[in-house]
């Protein structure tokens, strides 16, 4: 074997073990904001990964796969590949593939990513693993003891894939163009292995259709799109009402209207009841996790507020965009995750806004534990409030809506309220709204009047 074969055949080990991690991680922060990223829903993607390329590491043993005819074989194996990325990784066929989801009545996150990792999971990732053991009979044809180093080239690859893809890539380059450049690394990789006018041909029927989808200006003027980074893809939709919607990841995330000042009704209820009601005689802390478009205490020039949340362009965005004005100087940003910003703070606030539940079907599940309420619980002052905005059955119609109910009052046993924004039916089959459920932090000696003792005229004059 030539030293240039030899460099070739390393070249395309390392380049097959690059675009399979970098597909990987492109796929699960595509699907996170749909999904979530749970251990659950993560074991699903991966082991239905791992388990078709372990299928394809098998097949590509077969006897029955001349030598002769590997070249061609790999040249259109990486040619699917370059196909399924456009449809497995593209934002526009993964929201398409979830509103199908939801309009037929498919709303279980397990059961959606089943159904993914099936459809779209199986292939790449066989032939990911049917490309391998084929290079590497390659290079045993002429070296038996090439083992450690087709691993190692392999493996490189993949950890150069996950390192380039999650640091550099998607927070810079934007995770829409980041699969562009999975397309383009896997048409090379085809034509490498099989430099006929044909692989060129479909190469180029594959990368066009990924470009036009994937660049900036169609996600812009066809689907909104403003931001598409490792962490969110952030949308702005303006009507001719007035109103505008900012969408994360394809939900919406905050309502405002700039003619009016009309926000989503839970912020006008919590504006209105908490916010601009606050006595004016000091300077009031408040603390609100998920900033969304920063809707919250908007017109509240007086007293200090810190938003935080993990998306570094969301304050950009919305002032652009969103609100058409800047954020007053009394509020601060912070890019950081909510948890790790109330374990790092010593600040204790008035007021906390928990606002990261965007969907019953979206749920963080690390902010749905007693032990995150309990961090919350340690940063309110005294006399303080904390509010959280969550998605449920306003009649506890599922597991969910009645757990999170006893997780909020496990923490939060006494000086508790359950406020329901908006209209629902009780009685329907589906009464998912807006409830709000509110913590004051008073001291409560967890009495209760029994027939035996109740000084009720009393205790209405203790204060």
């Amino acid at each position: 074997m030539s030293r240039k074969l030899k460099y070739w055949l390393v070249f395309l080990i390392f380049l097959n073990g690059y675009i399979s991690l970098s597909l990987e991680l492109v796929v699960l922060r595509q699907l996170a904001f749909w999904v979530g990223s749970s251990a659950v829903i993560t074991s699903i993607i991966m082991g239905t990964f791992l388990g078709f390329m372990s299928l394809g590491y098998f097949v590509g043993e077969s006897k029955k796969i001349a030598t002769k005819n590997i070249r061609k074989i790999l040249g259109i194996s990486f040619l699917i590949i370059a196909a399924l990325a456009l449809f497995a990784s593209s934002f526009p066929m993964v929201l398409k593939y979830f509103k199908w989801m939801y309009e037929w009545g498919i709303t279980s996150s397990i059961i959606q990513t089943f159904i993914y990792s099936f459809v779209f999971l199986s292939v790449g990732p066989f032939l990911f693993g049917f490309n391998t053991t084929l290079l590497s009979r390659c290079l045993h044809r002429y070296n038996t003891s090439y083992t450690g180093n087709i691993m190692a080239w392999d493996t490189i690859g993949s950890v150069m894939g996950s390192l380039l893809t999650t640091l550099i890539l998607m927070p810079f380059l934007g995770v829409n163009y980041t699969v562009i450049l999975i397309v383009i690394l896997a048409s090379v990789a085809a034509f490498i292995t099989r430099t006929r006018w044909w692989v060129g041909l479909v190469a180029i029927a594959v990368l066009v259709p990924t470009v036009i989808i994937n660049s900036n200006f169609i996600q812009k003027n066809k689907y909104g799109i403003l931001v598409n980074n490792a962490n969110s893809t952030i949308s702005v939709h303006k009507y001719y009402s007035g109103m505008r919607v900012l969408d994360m990841n394809g939900l919406p995330m905050s309502i405002y209207n700039p003619d009016t000042g009309a926000a989503a009704e839970y912020i006008n209820y919590i504006n209105t009841h908490f916010i601009y009601t606050m006595p004016g005689d000091r300077i009031h802390n408040i603390l609100v996790l998920g900033a969304g478009g920063f809707t919250a205490g908007l017109r509240d020039t007086f007293n200090n507020y810190t938003f935080v949340d993990i998306e570094r362009t969301l304050k950009d965005v919305a002032e652009k965009e969103f609100l058409d004005q800047q954020l007053t100087s009394n509020k601060r940003f912070v890019i950081q995750d909510a948890s790790q910003f109330l374990k790092n703070t010593d600040e204790l606030y008035d007021l906390i806004l928990l606002d990261v539940y965007s969907n019953s079907y979206q749920i963080p599940e690390g902010f749905i534990t007693a032990e995150f309420m309990q961090r919350i619980k340690s940063r309110i002052a005294p006399n303080g409030i904390v509010i959280f905005n969550l998605i449920a059955s306003q009649s506890f119609k599922d597991k969910y809506s009645q757990v999170i109910d006893n997780t909020f009052h496990a923490v939060f046993p006494h000086n508790t309220q359950r406020q329901v924004i908006g209209y629902t039916n009780p009685w329907d089959v589906n009464d998912t709204t807006n409830v709000l459920y509110i913590y004051y932090n008073k001291e409560n000696d967890g009495r209760i009047y029994t027939i035996n003792k109740t000084p009720v005229i009393y205790d209405r004059y203790v204060k």
